[in-house]
């Protein structure tokens, strides 16, 4: 998340505060989450590329054509300026009805008191059939606030054309190391036309959370703490600036110019790169910009401790403040429970975290569909560790990693000065 956004974000919660501490902040009535007789509109709100906006506007025709009183309005655009917006939004007391959100803004928000509780609207959003991991993803201090649009995992995802046209072998994914992922990264780049690279990017905030696990640590306690070492966001800073600095992975200026991209726009999704870390949901948006059949594997490393952890992919929400509570809830349940928005939607946000609409879109999933649901067949038969959701503040460290990392890059800090900086910027940002 950009610098901008976060400081954005604050500034909106800050404004939202001071309003509702004046009683200028219109507050849901109590009327609100009954059943509503009439016509009403909501708004519905999510990121994404073009594809992932065509297969959810389909499913929101199928719930007006299913709801006739209730007519939804999308709202969608590109990661890079999505929360800078929502923040904007909330400040302003116009928040969408329906929210998508993701990693720790269900906790932000909540915490905030931005947020639903959705046992409010019981009648009409039925989460009985959700998978208890997804339904434990989405509850803050035991409360439930987000809904799992479904799973999803850390991969690494790989173009194998790539690979055969610089004459190197795929990887063991069942053994291989982060030196064997360099190195073959390093290989793959040496072996291919200017500008491909083996991986697509240099590290990730959710890599800096495997390299912990994986030793044994975590990025966040279950108290709300720091669970990771010095030592451990060292070495991450330092693998990162040797991956750039071998030609494993883009320059620093290239990889400046990589953030908040679209899919389409990626290294990976241009077909340049042989390897690339993250989500597993990814693949087939990845898929169909590249034009190739690209394949998932599992993080280096993760061997003989898992780094590995099962997410939701994304958390359908409902805004503390909606006029039509009753309305949102009823195209939430829709859409994680409705058959018709099953085969519409399938594994574009996750693989679905309910088993019967696991079902019903087995026999419909594309090739890159199948692979997706494999591999969090795969991840959800391991022994790993817990997750924690971060605690409020929480979002600002993935800024904090993203901007130091910038400066590891371009040299402007060493790992081990940039590891102090980092664990003092998230320690003042979760105010701890």
């Amino acid at each position: 998340m950009a610098r901008k956004s976060i400081r954005t974000f604050r500034k909106a919660i800050a404004v939202a505060s001071v309003l509702s501490l004046l009683g200028l902040t219109a507050c849901s009535s109590p009327s609100t989450t009954q059943p509503e007789d009439g016509n009403v509109e909501i708004r519905f709100s999510w990121w994404g590329n073009a594809g992932r906006a065509e297969l959810t506007n389909k499913a929101i025709k199928e719930f007006e054509a299913a709801n006739p009183t209730i007519k939804v309005k999308p709202e969608y655009g590109d990661i890079s300026g999505y929360f800078d917006k929502l923040a904007t939004q909330m400040a302003a007391n116009d928040a969408p009805d329906v929210i998508t959100m993701g990693g720790a803004y269900p906790a932000e928000y909540a915490n905030r008191g931005a947020l639903l509780d959705l046992s409010k609207v019981g009648r009409s959003l039925d989460l009985s059939k959700t998978d208890q991991g997804a339904l434990e993803n989405g509850q803050v201090q035991g409360k439930q606030y987000g809904v799992s649009t479904g799973a999803n995992a850390l991969a690494i995802v790989v173009n194998p054309g790539v690979f055969q046209a610089a004459g190197v072998a795929l990887p063991d994914d069942s053994t291989w190391t982060w030196d064997d992922f360099a190195t073959l990264a390093s290989d793959v780049t040496a072996k291919s036309p200017k500008g491909t690279y083996g991986t697509a990017t240099v590290l990730t905030h959710d890599s800096l959370d495997a390299f912990a696990r994986q030793r044994g640590e975590s990025l966040y306690t279950q108290d709300g703490q720091l669970g990771l070492s010095k030592e451990t966001v060292q070495d991450y800073f330092d693998y990162s600036v040797k991956l750039s600095e071998s030609g494993a992975a883009p320059t620093a200026s290239e990889t400046v110019e990589k953030l908040n991209v679209s899919t389409e726009q990626t290294l990976m999704g241009m077909g340049k790169a042989g390897m690339m870390l993250t989500w597993s949901n990814s693949l087939s948006a990845l898929s169909k910009a590249s034009g190739a059949e690209l394949k998932l594997l599992r993080l280096p490393g993760e061997s003989p401790t898992p780094g590995i952890w099962l997410q939701s992919s994304q958390f359908y929400t409902i805004s503390a403040r909606s006029k039509h509570t009753d309305a949102a809830a009823k195209l939430v349940n829709f859409l994680v429970n409705d058959a018709s928005a099953a085969r519409i939607i399938q594994s574009d946000r996750g693989v679905p975290s309910n088993s019967g609409m696991r079902t019903a879109i087995q026999d419909m999933l594309t090739p890159q569909g199948k692979i997706e649901a494999a591999y969090i067949d795969q991840i959800g038969k391991m022994d790993f560790a817990p997750t924690f959701i971060g605690p409020t503040g929480s979002t600002a460290v993935a800024e904090i990693t993203a901007r130091i990392n910038t400066d590891v890059l371009f040299k402007r800090l060493s790992p081990e000065k940039a590891a102090e900086q980092w664990i003092s910027e998230s320690k003042a940002a979760i105010g701890k």
